[in-house]
């Protein structure tokens, strides 16, 4: 019993026989919505020319009195050569099945012998139709990921710097990439540490295979193993079916975990195992699934100080950090402001088409003069919303809407000085929060509203 509904699937049967056409024909409409014929085999090149075939249908012989299946193969051959991956059913009689064997050799994808029934005739070729669109379907995802490859190697083909104290980085992207080394990568936020970890990826050997990006830091504790060891259809309510963890699409490839140092001490030894066996093994399955990844890793937090606070685990510590990449902070790369500023205006200029806009000399000193507790996000950001903002060619001081007040620059070197300053500047970049301020500077609260009080902030 075959179902009613018709797949929208092209098939193209090709035969000197017109009562074979017929029926093939009719037969045929019964399961899909195009289906073409063709006497004359010169004509078969004009068929692929206009449209897509799924499936061809091709005789052995054509001239009267000609049984050697010679026909049918040089067809077979130029069908070939117009679609090396053109599904093709060859038409042959009982006597011809050795050489209808030797076409399956040079590539069709299936022989059916006259006489044939309606029903073997019709199930043959819905096999070969399924075959033809499963192979087209891998070939697009093929290619989906090598465009996807292609975009993230332009995407990420250089990292923007003129300054000294990224040298230190570039050479070790330099030195890694070509290893299997673990990486972790730590810096403040908006540094740029997925830049770098692409980067590695890019120049690595696993650089055709995917790059996965995991936000640990997004993800609950809840959803922690499903998300990247995977689980079973049925381990819990939602499990309608199996699904692949992040470790397993990463198999091969590069997974980057970031903000590593927001993991639970529970979590952080679930990590360890997998790190440690290099196998999964899916929520509600018992079945260990061996993985393949290059791990690299990031966070802006202090590993070493959570280590000895009994906040992360030595051991997963110096599990991820084989190698140890230490990313500075923009405020340390005063060459590269106005040099990824520039960059940032050429973009979102053409993102907004507001073409030739610069930034007016005072514009480009407030830059220079800001501490960008964001980093190069918050630069990004602050060029972003001066290209709306402007109303002329010539970007101002005030279309940055950088505050003047938070922007802690001087050159003295008296004591006082630079503690009020740095006070001031930890505070304005954890947004007023006087904890955190307080634990990057490394006093007690208590200790630090006294200064507060001292300096008049």
């Amino acid at each position: 019993m075959f179902s009613m509904s018709k797949y929208k699937g092209k098939i193209l049967v090709v035969d000197d026989d017109i009562d074979v056409l017929t029926t093939a024909r009719m037969v045929l409409k019964q399961r899909f919505s195009d289906v073409e014929v063709e006497t004359n085999p010169q004509k078969i090149p004009d068929h692929f020319k206009k449209s897509d075939i799924d499936v061809v249908i091709l005789d052995m012989n054509f001239r009267p009195g000609v049984t050697s299946g010679e026909e049918g193969i040089f067809w077979l051959k130029k069908i070939l050569d117009i679609d090396p991956d053109a599904s093709i059913v060859m038409n042959t009689a009982y006597g011809d099945i050795q050489i209808a064997v030797e076409a399956m050799k040079i590539g069709a994808s299936e022989f059916i012998v006259k006489p044939w029934t309606s029903e073997k005739f019709l199930v043959t070729v819905e096999t070969v139709y399924k075959l033809s669109k499963s192979k087209k379907q891998v070939n697009k995802l093929q290619q989906t990921q090598q465009v996807l490859n292609q975009e993230l190697n332009k995407d990420y083909s250089e990292i923007i710097s003129e300054s000294n104290a990224m040298q230190p980085v570039f050479s070790a992207i330099d030195k890694v990439s070509g290893t299997e080394a673990n990486v972790l990568i730590l810096g403040e936020n908006g540094t740029g540490k997925e830049l770098v970890a692409r980067e590695i990826h890019r120049k690595s050997k696993r650089s055709g295979n995917s790059f996965i990006n995991v936000d640990l830091g997004a993800i609950s504790q809840t959803l922690f193993e499903s998300e990247l060891f995977g689980h079973a259809k049925g381990a819990f309510t939602d499990a309608k079916e199996d699904k692949p963890g992040r470790f397993e699409i990463a198999s091969d490839g590069t997974l980057f975990l970031d903000e590593i140092g927001n993991l639970s001490l529970n979590l952080q030894s679930k990590l360890l195992s997998v790190i440690q066996n290099k196998s999964v093994t899916r929520v509600g399955s018992n079945k260990n699934i061996d993985i393949n990844i290059r791990l690299i890793c990031a966070t802006n937090k202090d590993l070493y100080k959570m280590v000895d606070q009994g906040e992360f685990r030595e051991d997963l510590l110096y599990r991820i950090n084989t190698v140890e990449i230490n990313l500075p902070p923009l405020k340390n790369r005063k060459k590269d402001i106005l040099v990824l500023a520039s960059r940032f205006l050429k973009t979102f200029s053409d993102k907004y088409n507001k073409q030739g806009l610069k930034l007016s000399s005072k514009a480009e000193q407030a830059l220079l003069d800001y501490n960008f507790p964001g980093n190069i996000r918050e630069l990004q950001h602050i060029v972003e919303r001066a290209v709306i903002m402007a109303e002329g060619k010539i970007i101002t001081e005030n279309d940055l809407s950088i505050k003047k007040s938070t922007t802690y620059r001087s050159d003295s070197l008296n004591v006082e000085d630079l503690e009020k300053q740095a006070i001031q500047g930890a505070i304005q970049k954890h947004n007023g929060n006087f904890t955190k301020a307080s634990e990057e500077l490394g006093l007690g609260r208590s200790t630090l509203y006294r200064k507060m009080k001292k300096y008049g902030i």
